[in-house]
């Protein structure tokens, strides 16, 4: 079944529908008739299945039948605190980490970080994001969207969150692997981890200080140098199997021995 998205608030009325380009796609590219029925989700974590009652310009008015829990998304929640990176890499990132089943994004700008965008621009990446977010969650079929934190400066995401079970940051000085046997032992649960990765030239050694003093734990991901976008992919596809869902959860005693 085809998965579109619908606002939360139009779930709440009288007459639901579907909006904007899902609508247009609905009635010029699929050319769907009322009494087809389709798959609906508002990034809350449910899915709907529904039947087309009524087409119209922008507009495709639905009748919801019923709602359900795919079972898609992780039990770990995986918040992701990234420097800014050069040119487009930001965007496959959030494209690629809402596919892994990341739940938050935070940008922010470090020392060595080469883009520092004015406010106006950061205000244009966030929509930006958070449409690139919409679109992967619908390919994937999550039903939960990648929520885009707002640009904070690299002290500001030493305490922006506070409230995690666990916080790593992952930096290509560390030789140190993580050792998940030993985090898993020193944690009732790991459920919300907060994961930081730097931009192209790394974090400063004070950086990597202030961090630890914030209550992190530096890490490394294996003896080759990796470009840091593909070091983030890396680290949270690890994350998603160590204590997430793409692979045998350490917290429910199926991990490793």
């Amino acid at each position: 079944m085809r998965l579109f998205f619908i606002e939360e608030s139009e779930l709440a009325g009288p007459n639901p529908a579907v909006r904007g380009v899902d609508a247009r796609h609905i009635i010029d590219v699929l050319r769907l008739k009322p009494g087809d029925r389709i798959g609906l989700f508002d990034g809350t974590g449910e899915q709907y299945e529904a039947k087309i009652s009524a087409l119209a310009s922008g507009r495709v008015e639905v009748s919801v039948l019923g709602s359900f829990d795919p079972g898609v998304e992780s039990p770990l929640e995986l918040v992701v605190a990234q420097s800014f990176l050069k040119e487009k890499k930001m965007d496959a990132l959030v494209r690629q980490l809402t596919e892994l089943g990341i739940s938050k994004w935070i940008p922010f700008i470090s020392w060595r970080s080469v883009p520092r965008p004015d406010e106006k621009r950061i205000v244009a990446r966030a929509l930006r994001w958070e449409k690139i977010a919409k679109e992967a969650a619908k390919q994937c079929k999550r039903v939960k969207i990648t929520r885009i934190g707002k640009t904070v400066s690299f002290d500001e995401i030493l305490t922006v969150e506070k409230n995690y079970d666990l916080k790593i940051v992952f930096w290509e000085n560390e030789k140190n692997l993580l050792d998940p046997k030993s985090l898993a032992a020193g944690h009732k649960e790991l459920k919300r981890i907060l994961v930081m990765f730097g931009p192209e030239g790394g974090f400063e050694v004070n950086e990597i200080e202030k961090a630890k003093e914030s209550g992190f734990i530096t890490a490394g991901i294996g003896p080759r140098i990796l470009k840091a976008e593909t070091a983030t992919i890396c680290a949270c596809a690890l994350m998603q199997f160590l204590f997430g869902d793409m692979g045998k959860n350490l917290d429910k005693g199926e991990g490793l021995k």
